[in-house]
């Protein structure tokens, strides 16, 4: 019995090698015209082929390209023309285009990397089919060792192509590679978007090849270079090394001010792979995504997939890479932590100060006599007029503002301001008594509105209405009123080098301003309060008025504030809300609710109308 299942067993593991060796086999194309179709349209952005184009003669070891977009017979093309080694040579002299044909996912660049070539981007032998995103026709011409020039033609949707002579006086030194009859969806596509493509996708290997790229616009008769995208922002120095069993991880970023469009493009071997990390899923959170950092992470042992190469397989080397990152994002929270604490202490100050002006441009419009909060600063024995009087004050807050801002451009990088954008008057508009005198001020500001302190020219003039100035120049003039009313526009003319911004301030000139009102209804010199925040949760009370230390408290935990924080200006809007409500119950002690909600409105109408 013993025997018979032995043998059973024998005739059973035979039979299970036999099945298996049957089964087994290699994989196979069935139709290779369809497989090169697929692979031909599997690249999906047009730029991106061109930078591959780019890519070769970068390759290719050139030292020049020049990319031209142009139109010829009814029809536009582009021209891809590189100094660089040509297409190699077979044995008989002439370049190889038949290798280059014919050899489809069988890249010599892999060959030579497998070789110990170095800085060579491209693996995969499908570059060329690219065209066919591009346009209809595809020309490469290349010079062989007898040194005339030859040229293969493809087109688009057909298996062949063709070698021939090109008849030339000179010599072809590189290579010219001719795309023509450009598909009816690109043909918008012109120098400047290639440019800035460029600029980003080939960032480090136009640094570290030195080449240079010249675009010619023929059709918008443009050219342009092409030059190494700069980030904003400050360099972050001693970050962490990265380094893994594939390979080192090259991280350059740069710390800016907080714009939901700042991003880290990732990259390999100076290419760029995409745009923001963050499309990957283990990428979208903090700090990737806090919009604080602009930058390149370049990893040079990622696997792309083949067609788009704007896909990263995950696979081992992958993972390592981002199992590497540990201490980078370590340190990189502590860089948003630190800059979202800063940001919050000064929205808060640009907040307080949005409402304190709101508030002092209201008090213009409204009666003087109901509301005691404001402070007037001057200790003479004849008062001044409300109006007067809120106007010097708002030149206080402004001056005391102007030194928190000096301060913190200081302490904070991203206050440096950059060129000149824009000129501003302080005041923009200002009411003068006749035979009286003011100090007026000239802003020269940068795009994100912040002040320029140096480099900067001033020209002042009067370009309507009587008046005198101490001088024509600098950036405080004092302005001298006529003995008459009147109406004067003052002009000022900021220049930093070729730029020049202008900016104008009306000045009304009265034969007097309003008369002071009685003793008995004095302001109570409190002055305007600040705020502070304290977390109440489950609380209902919004704010409440701390007498003594003249501080509006906000209850931060309330749902209202939490909704409000989600936006600036509504965040504004509720905080000066409450200060109207506090400022109504504090001068209306007594009176009805019905008198209450009226004076709130007619506060918050006037005191919103201001904010900004």
């Amino acid at each position: 019995m013993g025997h018979i299942q032995d043998s059973l067993r024998v005739l059973k593991k035979a039979s299970m090698k036999k099945i298996q060796k049957k089964s087994q086999g290699r994989l196979r194309i069935g139709d290779d015209w369809n497989a090169i179709t697929i692979i031909a349209l599997s690249q999906n952005n047009p730029l991106k082929a061109i930078a591959e184009f780019v890519e070769n003669s970068i390759d290719a070891q050139a030292r020049h390209v020049t990319i031209i977009r142009g139109k010829e017979h009814d029809q536009q093309y582009l021209k891809v023309i590189d100094d660089g080694q040509g297409i190699p040579c077979a044995e008989d002299g002439m370049p190889d285009f038949k290798y280059v044909a014919t050899h489809i996912c069988d890249s010599l660049k892999h060959r030579l990397k497998q070789e110990g070539a170095q800085n060579i981007q491209g693996e995969f032998g499908i570059g060329l089919l690219s065209f066919w995103t591009v346009g209809h026709e595809l020309m490469i011409i290349s010079s062989g060792r007898d040194g005339k020039a030859y040229q293969m033609e493809m087109k688009k949707g057909m298996p062949g192509y063709v070698v021939i002579p090109r008849p030339r006086l000179l010599p072809v030194k590189g290579t010219q590679l001719i795309i023509s009859r450009l598909l009816a969806g690109i043909r918008n596509l012109n120098g400047e978007k290639i440019q800035h493509y460029l600029a980003s996708e080939l960032r480090d290997r136009i640094r570290h090849s030195a080449v240079l790229i010249r675009i010619i616009d023929r059709t918008s008769r443009l050219e342009f270079n092409v030059e190494p995208r700069q980030y904003e922002g400050r360099l972050i120095h001693d970050l962490p090394r990265i380094n893994t069993p594939f390979g080192d991880v090259y991280v350059e970023l740069y710390l800016t001010e907080r714009n939901p469009e700042n991003c880290i493009s990732l990259f390999r071997s100076g290419t760029r792979v995409l745009p923001n990390i963050t499309v990957l899923d283990l990428f979208q959170c903090e700090p990737w995504a806090s919009g604080y950092f602009q930058g390149v992470i370049d990893v040079p042992f990622l696997h792309l997939t083949p067609g788009t190469r704007d896909g990263i397989i995950q696979d081992e080397h992958f993972a390592v890479f981002c199992d590497s990152l540990i201490n980078l994002k370590g340190r990189l929270n502590v860089i948003v932590l630190e800059q979202s604490k800063a940001e919050e202490e000064r929205m808060s100050k640009n907040i307080l100060r949005s409402v304190q002006k709101a508030f002092l441009n209201a008090m213009l419009s409204l009666p003087r006599e109901e509301y005691d909060w404001f402070d007037m600063p001057e200790k003479s024995t004849s008062r001044t007029s409300s109006v007067e009087g809120a106007k010097n004050y708002s030149l206080i807050l402004e001056g005391e503002h102007h030194s928190e801002r000096k301060q913190a451009a200081q302490k904070e990088f991203f206050e440096v301001a950059g060129p000149l954008f824009s000129a501003r008057i302080q005041p923009g508009s200002a009411i003068l008594p006749v035979n009286t005198t003011k100090t007026f001020h000239a802003i020269g500001l940068d795009r994100s509105r912040r002040q320029i302190e140096q480099n900067l020219s001033y020209e002042w003039a009067i370009i309507e209405g009587k008046g005198q100035l101490d001088k024509k120049d600098g950036e405080f003039v004092i302005f001298s009123a006529s003995d008459e009313p009147a109406l004067c526009k003052l002009k000022v003319t900021i220049r930093q080098l070729e730029t020049v911004c202008e900016a104008e301030s009306i000045i009304t000139i009265v034969d007097s301003l309003l008369k002071a009102p009685v003793e008995n209804n004095e302001f109570s010199k409190k002055g305007l309060p600040s705020y502070t925040l304290e977390s109440a949760v489950g609380q209902m009370w919004r704010s409440r008025y701390d007498e003594k230390r003249n501080i509006i408290i906000i209850n931060s935990g309330h749902r209202d504030f939490i909704y409000a924080g989600k936006e600036r200006m509504r965040k504004l809007r509720y905080i000066s809300r409450l200060f109207a409500k506090e400022l109504v119950l504090h001068n209306f002690v007594g009176e009805p609710p019905e008198q209450l909600l009226e004076h709130l409105l007619e506060l918050s109408m006037y005191t919103e109308d201001n904010l900004k």
